[in-house]
């Protein structure tokens, strides 16, 4: 299987199965056109017909001998090695979790999924207790592996920071005993930022994700405080750029969403980088179509043209030596991920889980809220094995729209929330996030062969 596609001046042909990325002159590009799985020995007539007057016979020929020569190096129209791992999926450790210390937040975001903060169950804080019982859970469930992720997430996790120290050092006081090295994140909107947890987050956290949507009035127009007016960008920007300045080398990035209202997200880019921060995500809302800042199958051409632009500006910063990391467009073309993670991307409700402020264990966070989706307890020690299965199961090869995808070894097979929530089926994907997908990888490929010249 190829895909090609021609993207700012360049002839682009990725060899979906090798991962093999090639940059082609006209002819040789144009004879793909008239080979449907594979490189014949003998150059096919209707190529030649078609092909002969424009290019002449030998500059065709020549360009035919490269086809057959990437063929024959396993570059082009190669053999598919990754099924033969779909069947590693089941039995794996639970190594990530995401604490939800918080169903409960002090914004009033619109295109929240998670109802604003309660997931739709009302507004609560994680006891110690039930966030105690999560890390032991996660310990027990985690066999041999040494590193494991906790996620305190919400709602606003900050609401609830005492319960996350004290989390904190309850799993550190473990780590010796059972052979294991915890790696935190912490998600958060920043209002709550001070000094003290400023320093905390920097000496604990392995991560940290900053919500911000870019330009003032883009995220003062969705991100509000519950008087449903007022905005939070003033707030937290100088209490973000004082958390990254002390970061040192430990990661973190700064997370925005777009909705249609700004579809000139670029900008956004471009602002979050006016700020100081270098490492920036802003990725599409995903929601009800019938919502008025969704983005639906209309906005699409303009959603890839301002990739593109955000491509060309990436590119040339890069050339000046100085640029922000993208987080949609930051893609390993030599090594990559392993096998087991081309095929089924997301370790949700298999070797990742989210615990509720109940105790509940959901697949992941985007699950929270609804019950159906329930695998267990933390607190009585119940998990629903089956279920882990299901999820064990989903990849690209038993979803069926992934199959014959160009892009599934990047894509994965999407998220499997969204697939649930808009598709009906973990196993469906949802056809926007899909299509989005596909263009942010054109313009990560496109990038890197501008950069390589």
């Amino acid at each position: 299987m190829i895909h090609k596609y021609t993207l700012n001046g360049y002839r682009i042909v990725l060899d979906t199965n090798s991962g093999a990325v090639h940059l082609f002159d006209p002819a040789p590009y144009e004879l793909l056109d008239f080979l449907e799985d594979s490189v014949p020995e003998e150059m096919p007539a209707v190529a030649k017909e078609a092909l002969l007057d424009k290019y002449g016979a030998d500059t065709l020929e020549e360009a035919y001998r490269e086809l057959l020569q990437l063929q024959e190096m396993g570059q082009l129209f190669s053999t598919d090695d990754y099924e033969q791992f779909a069947g590693m999926m089941k039995d794996a450790p639970v190594k990530s979790m995401c604490l939800n210390v918080a169903h409960d937040c002090n914004l009033r975001c619109a295109y929240c999924f998670a109802a604003q903060g309660d997931f739709g169950k009302g507004r609560m804080l994680m006891p110690f207790s039930v966030a105690k019982a999560a890390i032991d859970f996660l310990i027990q469930e985690s066999a041999g592996r040494h590193n494991l992720e906790v996620d305190f997430f919400g709602g606003e996790p900050l609401m609830n920071f005492d319960v996350v120290k004290q989390t904190v050092a309850y799993a550190r006081s473990l780590e010796k005993a059972h052979n294991k090295n915890f790696r935190f994140t912490i998600t958060t909107n920043g209002l709550l930022l001070d000094d003290d947890k400023i320093d905390f987050i920097n000496r604990e956290m392995y991560n940290c994700v900053l919500s911000l949507d870019g330009r003032k009035e883009v995220n003062d127009r969705l991100r509000v405080c519950p008087d449903g007016k007022t905005g939070s960008y003033d707030r937290i920007v100088p209490k973000y750029q004082k958390l990254v300045a002390g970061r040192g080398d430990k990661d973190y990035y700064v997370r925005g969403t777009f909705t249609k209202h700004n579809l000139d997200f670029t900008n956004d880019v471009l602002e979050m980088e006016r700020l100081g921060f270098e490492q920036l995500s802003i990725e599409p809302v995903v929601s009800d179509p019938q919502l008025d800042y969704s983005i639906k199958e209309a906005d699409l051409p303009a959603v890839f043209q301002e990739y593109e632009r955000l491509a060309n500006v990436i590119i040339e910063k890069k050339k000046k030596g100085t640029c922000f990391n993208f987080f949609h467009f930051m893609l390993d073309l030599n090594q990559g991920p392993c096998a087991i993670k081309r095929l089924r991307g997301c370790s949700c409700g298999n070797e990742y889980i989210a615990i509720t402020p109940l105790g509940e264990i959901f697949p992941c966070h985007q699950f929270v809220g609804n019950d159906e989706w329930i695998m267990g307890n933390v607190l009585d020690g119940t998990f629903n094995r089956e279920m882990k299965n299901k999820f064990a199961a989903a990849n690209v090869y038993t979803k069926e729209d992934c199959k014959n995808c160009w892009a599934k070894f990047y894509c994965s097979g999407g998220c499997n929330a969204n697939n649930q929530k808009y598709e009906g089926n973990i196993l469906r994907p949802h056809k926007i996030a899909c299509q989005l997908e596909q263009k942010r990888l054109e313009c990560a490929i496109m990038i890197q062969a501008a950069l390589a010249e």
